[in-house]
């Protein structure tokens, strides 16, 4: 099958990036991707958490501006921390022939976490965008690393983690070639 990537944008919500450790540089780096997916003609979905009784409508609840879906791209709605329970991402990917997901957004040990594993599991491979996630800002306490250890330690993880046929790759996102095949994990 050949390589067909599709960019996944996680939970860039207002109310996220408000309470999120380095917002501009994250939102801007995910900015950079969307661009260079869409010129590359590779889908760029959203994903929109609308669970906790909220109306994923309200101004908290809606994709900050600057990562907005582009006229006819594919926004999914989430109830949990996995985009693919009880939502039509799944389908969605089988209709256009994905193969591999470019996994970005907010929480990196939460919603981002859960749908990388989630990708591997349901037999996509995985890029993980190792600027391009991010986590709420807070200091080394009370039982949570500090969001930079918390983003670098996942990196890590996933440089690591081994799973059967698929590729899984962390890159910054100045290295992430939308064009290139998929190379197999060499760890």
């Amino acid at each position: 099958m050949p390589h067909a990537p599709a960019l996944l944008v996680l939970d860039m919500q207002n109310a996220a990036v408000a309470i999120a450790h380095r917002p501009k540089e994250t939102v801007a780096t995910i900015a950079l991707l969307q661009e260079r997916a869409r010129a590359a003609n590779v889908p760029v979905i959203t994903v929109q958490h609308d669970g906790q009784g909220l109306e994923p409508d309200t101004e908290a609840w809606q994709i900050v501006p600057e990562l907005a879906p582009g006229e006819g791209e594919k926004t999914v709605r989430k109830g949990s921390a996995d985009a693919f329970l009880d939502s039509d991402l799944g389908p969605f990917l089988t209709e256009l022939g994905v193969t591999e997901l470019v996994v970005t957004g907010f929480a990196t040990e939460f919603c981002v976490d859960t749908t990388a594993r989630q990708t591997l599991s349901r037999g996509y491979d995985l890029l993980l965008v190792a600027d391009g996630h991010t986590t709420s800002a807070r200091p080394d306490v009370d039982g949570f690393v500090s969001s930079d250890r918390a983003v670098l330690h996942h990196n890590a993880i996933y440089r690591h983690i081994n799973f059967p046929a698929r590729s899984i790759r962390v890159l910054p996102a100045a290295d992430v070639d939308f064009t290139a095949p998929a190379v197999p994990d060499q760890a």
